[in-house]
């Protein structure tokens, strides 16, 4: 079984597309485009970080560079994939990048079934720790602490990706985005009673 745990970081809306975001909000109109970034109508990726299995790794990559680049890439890397490992990932990642291919007309590589109450293809450990309670949430942070794992969130947290983006700090957000991927992959390799 080919598993490929991800995590993407995105930031807010093209300044372009600042008017129409804002034109939007139906509220909070100075917030809209800075919250654009976590909504894939409008938001972009900034980058994916991933451990692609086998063979087993707990060290992730990186796809960076312009979105649609991006796109390609992580389809190209899916290909094969039989289970998306992700934290949150059914509501936020696989969706943004899903509307974010359309957008840019990248044809995924595979269609994936979004269905509820299912581990296959899709994991999301979020939703499996709370075996689809939907009115519960268990941040990645606190599966950390609970299992005694060291926290992703050591140097910054998912808040903190636009100020890094705008002060040009790539390096920092493409490790932030590599370590949630290498916890999530611990948090999975528990919730399973595989050896890590």
């Amino acid at each position: 079984m080919t598993r490929l745990i991800l995590d993407i970081e995105t930031i807010p809306a093209d300044k372009s597309k600042k008017d129409l975001v804002e034109g939007l909000a139906k509220k909070n109109k100075e917030d809209a485009f800075k919250n654009s970034g976590l909504d894939g109508n409008f938001g972009r990726i900034f980058c994916i970080a991933y451990i692609k299995e086998p063979p087993e790794s707990n060290k992730a990559s990186i796809i960076k560079g312009e979105e649609k680049e991006i796109l390609k890439e992580f389809w190209e890397i899916a290909r094969d994939v039989d289970v998306f490992i992700g934290h949150n990932v059914m509501d936020f990642d696989l969706k943004f990048i899903y509307k974010r291919s359309i957008i840019h007309n990248i044809r995924p590589t595979r269609q994936l079934n979004f269905a509820r109450y299912r581990s296959m293809p899709i994991y999301d450990t979020m939703r499996e720790w709370e075996k689809w309670s939907m009115g519960n949430v268990t941040s990645l942070d606190t599966l950390a602490n609970i299992f005694n794992f060291k926290t992703s969130k050591d140097k910054m947290c998912g808040s903190e990706v636009y100020g890094k983006y705008l002060k040009k700090r790539f390096d920092e957000i493409y490790e932030y985005c590599k370590k949630d991927v290498e916890l999530t992959r611990k948090i999975y390799y528990k919730m399973n009673f595989l050896n890590l």
